[in-house]
């Protein structure tokens, strides 16, 4: 039987809306096609910069305040400054998206550059510039899944790794050892590269958070090798609000193979079950608590924004 071709865990519902869309840079919009940053921009020569993904959902932004939290943790921990309060640079995304006629089932990128640089260097000194600001809003909606089915995981031999070399807790614009584990996964046709910690462990996935269930439990990694995802901090307080035991440990890959569910999480699909991990298929393919879960999150969602 031939192998299924992986299309990635980013799939998305094309939308031709999204060719007339208007994009803001520095508070000023600009059509798709016009929309350009400079080549000295921080981003562009060295990948300095913190970005979010966030949705769209019935004309409020999803779980913002902690996406504003994270965002501007990491300029802080980079000693960036962003130049506006969270107050402004919310009202600048809702500016984007009313611009852009956009209430549901939309997705933005935010991007936040130290700015751009009398030459190309690293040292932030030589950056002449405020920060740049970028937001990007999309129609965007993933594509689902045919009942029953699932992403497909390969082990990367990428690691995640330790703070001191690069903290993987920040989301910043630097993902080229998540690029490196998703190039594996596809050159293995698989939708996804899991990563493991230096020791050994289960972390995460390239651009994805992991869990698995193992008799009615829900398991994460300790999160000391991983970006605190905003879908996945959620996901473990549903668990928590309805009494499902969830725990944030060290497991191993033997644990994974054995274990009756999987999923994937993340705020542009919000959860996806996994139905392969290395050639092994994942439990028995019902997905029962996966599907709870799902629903729960979709409550979370609509009783905070709706």
């Amino acid at each position: 039987m031939a192998a299924t071709m992986a299309k990635g865990t980013h799939q998305y519902q094309d939308d031709p809306r999204n060719q007339s869309i208007v994009i803001n840079i520095n508070g000023e919009l600009f059509a798709r096609e016009e929309a350009k940053i400079s080549v000295f921009d921080s981003g562009f020569i060295l990948g300095d910069g913190v970005w979010e993904g966030i949705r769209l959902h019935q004309g409020k932004l999803a779980f913002i305040d902690m996406h504003m939290k994270r965002l501007y943790d990491g300029a802080k921990a980079l000693d960036m400054d962003i130049g506006l309060s969270q107050e402004q640079l919310v009202q600048r995304i809702y500016d984007t998206c009313k611009a852009n006629d956009m209430h549901d089932g939309v997705h933005i990128r935010l991007m936040v550059t130290r700015g751009i640089k009398a030459t190309p260097y690293q040292d932030p000194r030589v950056t002449i510039s405020s920060a740049t600001i970028v937001i990007i809003a999309e129609h965007k909606k993933a594509l689902g899944l045919a009942k029953g089915d699932g992403v497909r995981l390969f082990t990367t031999h990428v690691r995640r790794g330790y703070p001191d070399v690069q903290d993987p807790k920040l989301n910043t614009h630097s993902k080229l050892n998540c690029i490196f584990a998703c190039i594996q996964a596809a050159k293995a046709q698989a939708d996804e590269a899991l990563m493991l910690d230096p020791h050994g462990f289960v972390a995460t996935c390239n651009s994805t958070h992991f869990f698995i269930v193992r008799d009615n439990e829900v398991w994460t990694s300790s999160g000391d090798f991983c970006l605190d995802g905003i879908t996945r901090r959620n996901v473990i307080n549903v668990c928590k609000e309805h009494g499902i035991p969830v725990f944030e440990k060290n497991f191993t890959l033997s644990d994974v193979y054995g274990a009756d569910e999987a999923f994937i999480t993340g705020t542009f699909a919000g959860l996806t079950p996994v139905k392969e991990v290395d050639g092994r298929m994942i439990g028995s393919g019902s997905q029962t608590l996966t599907k709870t879960l799902e629903a729960y999150y979709i409550q979370r969602i609509e009783r905070d924004h709706g």
